[in-house]
């Protein structure tokens, strides 16, 4: 069964980031002059994070038409956030972008009013996608977060391309690419991640991830600084015991510092095959 638009549907569990007691400045980062931004629009520390990655990468194009993955929780709430206060700077390029939003059949996994109305303030009207995840599993087979994520990009992919979309935004984030990366490096044998961006060979789509410069530290400091009210899906069928692991793993490597991170991320764009068997 293919994935439709759907209505709303019933609540589930929500998370408050509420705002700081008082107004912090946020450290400044080395500038780079890509466009020509709004004066009177200081860009919060997160966005100039993504900022360097959109321009490294070119993940916003001329005439773009970007599609953004909006689970509900801080990642891509920020990401939404991000491409709204985008469209309303001046300089650029000129694109267009839609904040869709995944519901399945097996849980009350859905956006809230509250994260709607926040999205609403920043001039972004969520779509809702519905996909049949656990009716399409064959018998005897188990439902899990890998066949579920999968599910779920193979409609984002679909509905990308079926409205002429030419990119399809995803919020996996600094800590996200190099944990893929142990996870494969140790469970597969291979050196491999989440690249920040990817072009399919086979229709005109490319998947990008604005976020990956940015740890997931900045990116929380930013959700209680900007107060979001984000949704988290309690699905009973979670088992990420591999990601934990991982995690667990990067702590240990990095003790949490996002320069340690980012040493990782060059690492993998640094190779010396000279020097590897």
């Amino acid at each position: 069964m293919r994935g439709f638009v759907s209505g709303e549907t019933p609540l589930r569990k929500e998370r408050a980031f509420p705002l700081p007691k008082e107004t912090r400045t946020a450290r400044a980062l080395p500038t780079f002059n890509i466009f020509c931004y709004n004066a009177c629009m200081p860009q919060p520390r997160l966005f100039s994070i993504i900022d360097k990655a959109v321009h490294d990468y070119r993940m916003i194009e001329p005439n773009d038409k970007i599609l953004v993955g909006a689970s509900g929780g801080k990642d891509s709430t920020a990401l939404v956030e991000y491409f709204a206060n985008r469209t309303k700077r001046s300089g650029g390029p000129a694109f267009t972008f839609t904040a869709v939003h995944v519901e399945t059949d097996f849980e009350a996994c859905t956006m809230s009013p509250r994260l709607r109305s926040q999205m609403e303030a920043w001039g972004v009207t969520a779509v809702n996608l519905f996909v049949n995840v656990e009716g399409r599993l064959k018998q005897g087979r188990k439902m899990n977060c890998y066949w579920c994520s999968t599910q779920r990009r193979t409609e984002l992919i679909r509905f990308a391309l079926e409205r002429g979309y030419t990119k399809l935004a995803l919020g996996h984030h600094l800590d996200d690419i190099i944990e893929t990366f142990l996870m494969n490096m140790l469970n597969k044998g291979e050196l491999s991640t989440m690249p920040p961006r990817f072009a399919y060979q086979k229709y005109p789509l490319t998947i990008i991830r604005p976020l990956c410069y940015s740890d997931v530290d900045t990116i929380q400091a930013h959700a209680r600084e900007r107060g979001y009210i984000s949704t988290t899906c309690t699905c009973a069928y979670q088992d990420n015991s591999g990601r934990k692991d991982a995690r667990a793993r990067l702590k240990a490597l990095t003790n949490g510092e996002r320069r340690v991170k980012e040493k990782i991320f060059n690492a993998l764009r640094n190779i010396n095959t000279e020097y590897l068997p």
